[in-house]
């Protein structure tokens, strides 16, 4: 099913957060950049084509131009944009967007700090996304607010455009549509904590298209595959939603623990997922245009070491994997 390539050593540990590893491959150059967040440092790798070559730095978490040592990143991502990519930190003090080698910051978002002592923090969390049909990228905060920015051409114009406040609980993923067909309605879904799925059509203005009511159990990965919303969960479940209706079209007991991650190739369709069981899953995935129905076969399973899997996965299919748990 795969084949084993060299492993690729980071400088240091990686913190046991959800989605922790963003890969960039850079085509042009024969190289492929990995980031892993450990405490208030982002662990930065570049690795050649043919896995012989590396290159390492460390990025940490600044609050405006000066470097905030108290200040645990929560994600770092690249976003892919129309015409630029910009790797985002999110951190107790608020996000911080980079040019993709992540010397550069070009801009820096304060979040809001509790009037009283005894207030609950408030910190940017979840995944970011970069919406594939415009010029935005999306944060979501432990709020449960999902702060939508619009990103110019080049420059640090960058401005918060809008404030999506469906969800009342933190949030813990992002995802938008992997197909990139402008056949689709829904082009990105947030979740929470409590479960919640909120459907969106992205835009000057983001229109609330549909709400999955919570399943009764934290969602802690999704991914949003040719209109369809899969949904992995703290008790090891995968849920395929359909995302207009809202209707359930398959569950998976997949993992014996909770869900740390999906991912999905758009090209092959295949779904891959982490979990605290220490296992990684791939499944295919095949949709009927006739009766739209949805059906997932298991492919294959593997305790090897999480890194080396996600990596043959992007390699293999050609897209950016998403960690799923520490990476010891």
């Amino acid at each position: 099913m795969y084949c084993r390539e060299k492993s690729i050593q980071m400088k240091s540990s990686a913190s046991a957060l959800l989605n922790n590893l963003s890969v960039l491959p850079i085509a042009e150059k024969c190289l492929t950049y990995f980031t892993v967040v450990h405490c208030n440092v982002v662990n930065m790798v570049s690795a050649s084509g043919d896995g012989l070559n590396f290159s390492h730095r460390q990025l940490q978490s600044k609050e405006g131009s000066i470097a905030a040592s108290s200040s645990l990143i929560i994600q770092a991502s690249w976003c892919v944009l129309p015409s630029r990519v910009l790797l985002v930190l999110t951190s107790q003090k608020g996000i911080q967007m980079y040019e993709s080698d992540g010397f550069i910051m070009v801009y820096w978002h304060a979040l809001d700090i509790p009037e009283t002592p005894s207030a609950e923090a408030v910190f940017a969390r979840g995944n970011v996304a970069a919406t594939m049909l415009g010029h935005y990228i999306c944060v979501g905060t432990s709020s449960g607010s999902v702060l939508v920015f619009k990103i110019p051409d080049k420059g640090a114009n960058i401005i918060l455009s809008e404030v999506l406040e469906e969800h009342r609980d933190p949030i813990t993923d992002i995802t938008t549509e992997t197909s990139r067909s402008k056949e689709y309605i829904a082009d990105m879904v947030s979740a929470d904590d409590s479960g919640l799925l909120c459907i969106w059509k992205a835009g000057e203005d983001f229109k609330l298209l549909n709400k999955i009511p919570a399943y009764g159990c934290s969602c802690s990965s999704i991914k949003l595959w040719s209109g369809i919303v899969i949904a992995g969960y703290g008790s090891g479940q995968i849920r395929l939603y359909d995302a207009l209706s809202g209707v359930v079209h398959v569950e998976v007991n997949a993992h014996a623990r909770w869900i740390y991650a999906l991912d999905i190739t758009p090209d092959s369709d295949k779904l891959l997922s982490g979990a605290e069981d220490s296992l990684v899953r791939i499944w295919k995935l095949s949709k009927s245009p006739e009766s739209h129905s949805v059906e997932v076969t298991f492919c294959c399973i593997s305790c090897e070491t999480l890194f080396l899997l996600l990596h043959w996965l992007h390699q293999t299919c050609g897209r950016t994997a998403h960690m799923i748990k520490g990476l010891d």
